[in-house]
């Protein structure tokens, strides 16, 4: 049984509780000559503006962000789901994040990149288009922003 399609007030709501107790989502990044997909689990921290993810500074992943600046994270079990396309804002070395960003990274996660020696980047995903829906009832107007600009207050 399908429960009813959530309207879009609640939809929001939904995604930024999803976005502040989540912990991993599935980042996609494309290389920027072949375009070949690349998808990894990575935990994250959301501060309200931006998701901020970690990997290796060496990964396919960090050199697709460097080259592109373009992800596209999914949030969630397939029945709940936050899809966001997001740009990247900015780009640090571990050893160059302000300590109370790298404190509540650390916190919520569970994972200090600062202390592995294997030269971790952080990236701050700003999204440009959100999307929201659990069943197929709820696919028409599953997008939340568009632009980086909510559609719902």
């Amino acid at each position: 049984m399908t429960p009813p399609a959530r309207g879009p007030g609640q939809r929001k709501l939904d995604a930024l509780n999803r976005l502040d107790r989540d912990i991993d989502a599935w980042v996609a990044t494309a290389g920027p000559g072949n375009g070949a997909p690349h998808l990894v689990p990575l935990s994250f921290l959301w501060d309200g503006t931006t998701l901020l993810i970690a990997t290796p500074a060496a990964s396919v992943t960090s050199r697709n962000l460097q080259a592109t600046g373009r992800a596209r994270l999914g949030v969630g079990p397939t029945r709940d789901l936050v899809m966001i396309e997001g740009t990247v804002d900015s780009a640090q070395a571990a050893t160059d994040i302000p300590a109370g960003t790298g404190d509540a990274f650390a916190a919520k996660t569970g994972f200090d990149p600062r202390e592995l020696t294997d030269g971790y980047a952080y990236f701050h995903i700003r999204p440009r288009r959100l999307q929201a829906w659990r069943e197929a009832n709820e696919l028409a107007g599953r997008d939340l922003m568009r632009g980086g600009a909510w559609l719902v207050p």
